[in-house]
């Protein structure tokens, strides 16, 4: 597997490396690789925004290669009284740390860090920019469950594109793939770039839904926007939104995939997100697989 010392964004990395951390990522899934590649190192988690499934699944992670975890917040830190993201990176990175994952709410953060210290650093997410691993492990969930092949694949990606750095990865990743994409949403949640991109764009979700392989529906960041972006919840659900029926008229074999957190009866019917199409705690599943690979081909 190709080494790198830092994972910042899937944006112009080549397919072959994309499918070798693919490919190491179903060795770990798969029970088929083992060892404590990380015994004896440090890895920190620093993160300036709440987490529950990234956080907790480098944890998992790097705690399964033998790593001793340091988990890092702002709260009860000196961030809390001043400290620049600069020097507590620099501080953290002097107790000896191999691995620096960084998440914040300022795009071009991770990018930051990295210039800044000695060791590896790996973006949980910054701003609206990307978030790497998140793109991988949802390639990684559909790599797996359609048997390797991505290629020629239909994906329809729905919901605040504007805002998600978790799109911006997908994009990425799935399309340097040979996955065909679409996106949907409000016109006010879609970037005006985004056909200049080669994917598709449209306003109308049942155009979009129309042949998808997979959906991946994405959260309404609510903590982002700073106006009303549609009119009201019912509306959005109603338009956007993954009813039991959109659900019942996709292809046979179609899947659904969630970031999280999922909010219940806005992006997905809760019937959708429990159903058999439903791949969300899969992609959680995953995303340990997926993470160790990264931590490995940083180390």
């Amino acid at each position: 597997m190709t080494a790198r010392r830092h994972l910042l964004g899937l944006e112009g990395l080549p397919r072959t490396e994309l499918e070798q951390l693919l490919s190491r990522a179903h060795e770990y899934r798969e029970g088929r690789v083992g060892g404590r590649h990380l015994s004896g190192r440090v890895v920190a988690n620093v993160f300036y925004e709440p987490s529950t499934r990234t956080r907790s699944s480098f944890e998992v992670a790097a705690a399964g290669l033998g790593a001793h975890v340091l988990n890092w917040t702002v709260t009860g830190s000196s961030a809390s009284k001043g400290e620049t993201l600069v020097d507590t990176a620099k501080n953290i990175a002097a107790l000896g740390v191999s691995v620096i994952i960084v998440r914040h709410q300022h795009s071009g953060a991770a990018a930051l860090v990295a210039r800044s210290v000695g060791c590896s650093v790996i973006n949980a997410g910054d701003g609206q920019h990307e978030h790497p691993s998140q793109g991988l492990l949802d390639a990684y969930t559909l790599w797996r469950r359609w048997g390797g092949v991505l290629e020629n694949k239909r994906v329809a990606i729905v919901g605040d594109i504007l805002h998600s750095r978790v799109a911006r990865s997908n994009l990425h990743a799935l399309k340097a793939l040979g996955v065909k994409l679409v996106f949907c949403g409000p016109p006010t949640l879609l970037p005006s770039h985004l056909s200049q991109l080669g994917v598709d764009v449209t306003t109308e979700l049942d155009v979009a839904l129309n042949g998808a392989d997979a959906v991946m529906m994405l959260r309404i960041q609510k903590e982002r926007a700073s106006e009303a972006l549609f009119p009201s919840a019912a509306e959005y659900h109603q338009r956007w939104g993954l009813t039991t029926a959109r659900a019942a008229a996709l292809k046979p074999e179609a899947v659904v995939l969630h970031p999280g957190p999922v909010n219940r009866g806005l992006e997905l019917s809760p019937e959708v997100a429990d159903g058999q199409r439903s791949l969300i705690l899969e992609q959680v599943e995953n995303g340990i697989a997926v993470r160790k690979a990264v931590l490995e081909a940083v180390s």
